[in-house]
This record gives C-alpha cells, structure tokens and sequence, in this order.
C-alpha cells in the first residue's frame, strides 16, 4: 500500500508495483521505465513528467489523461482488447478520442469493441465515423478495414433477423482477420 507516498524523481525501472495502491501518490519525474504497473490503481497520482509509453499498465485503474498520448491510449486500448477486457478499452479509445477526435483507428477499434459487446449500433456509428474519417485521411487500408466492421455487423443483423439468431461468431471471424491486422499499436 503506497497511497500518497512521495515516489517523486525516484528510478523505479524495473520495478514491481503489480496490483500496488498508489492512490494519490507522487510519481512526478520519476523514471518508469519497464515498470510493472499492472492491475495498479493510479486514482489522484501525480504523474506529471511521466512516460508510461515503456511501463507495463494492463489494467491499471486511474491513469490520467495527462499521463499519455493519444497514440498511447489507443495501444493500450488495443492491448485490452486483445485480451477481451473490452469495456476497459472502450474507456482507452475514449481517452484518446477526447484528446484528438480525428483519430480514425480509435473509432474503427472502439466499433471493434463495441461489436463484440452486443453494441450494434454504437459500433456502427463508430465504424461509419471511421469510413469517413479514413476517406478524409486518405487511408485506403483503415477506409477498407472500417467498411468491413459496419458489413460485417450488417451480416449479423440481417442473419438474426431472418434466422432467428445472431451470427455474430462467423461475423466476427470473417472481419476479425481483417481489423487485427490492422488494429496493431504502433
């Protein structure tokens, strides 16, 4: 339990603080590089000079916005995915949104997300978010990628309306290849 320790300009590398309380605790300045940050709770820490962008934060609760880029929510929101914690990384491309909306990959990988939630419809307002956005972008690959994450949940409307039931299995099967590929963090 570090709760409101002063951890600030301290060389944490390598350290593990896996499943630590670090509520309210001050990290500003130090050095987090390869940490183990896994399952930690970060509510009201001081991060300010941090790089998380090295530090191990699966499941980390509380990091602030702040404390990352964009472009880092987004990988750790693809991480979380990857590991079926979807609403967690619901909340990373939330972040990521939040601090640059024309970031196409967050609105295909949230769609993503949110499709393999059962949220058919916000995952479709996201994935046409996504077309757009990648048409603008000129990204032909993302364009490609998102217009095959709203057929595919098309498919699977259409084939429990008229089955009685969701494909959603070999929905996501046939758009999954697709969008791993392309939802790889940088």
């Amino acid at each position: 339990n570090l709760t409101g320790a002063d951890l600030s300009g301290a060389n944490l590398s390598g350290a593990s603080l896996n499943g630590a309380n670090l509520t309210g605790a001050n990290l500003a300045g130090a050095n987090l590089f390869s940490t183990d940050l896994r399952e930690a709770f970060l509510v009201n820490a001081q991060l300010y000079g941090v790089s998380l962008s090295n530090a191990y934060i699966q499941g980390t609760i509380g990091i602030p916005d702040y404390a990352g880029t964009p472009e880092d929510f987004y990988a750790w929101g693809v991480v979380e995915a990857k590991r079926g914690n979807y609403k967690t990384a619901i909340e990373y491309y939330d972040k990521t949104l939040t601090m640059k909306p024309d970031f196409a990959p967050a609105f295909l990988a949230r769609g993503m997300a949110r499709f393999r939630l059962g949220e058919e419809i916000a995952a479709t307002q996201d994935g046409t978010i996504a077309i757009e956005l990648f048409k603008e972008q000129g990204n032909i690959p993302g364009y490609q990628a998102s217009q095959s994450l709203v057929k595919g949940i098309e498919i699977a409307q259409n084939s429990a309306t008229s089955k009685g039931g969701s494909n959603l299995g070999n929905t996501l099967a046939s758009v999954g290849s697709i969008l791993l590929r392309f939802l790889s963090p940088f």
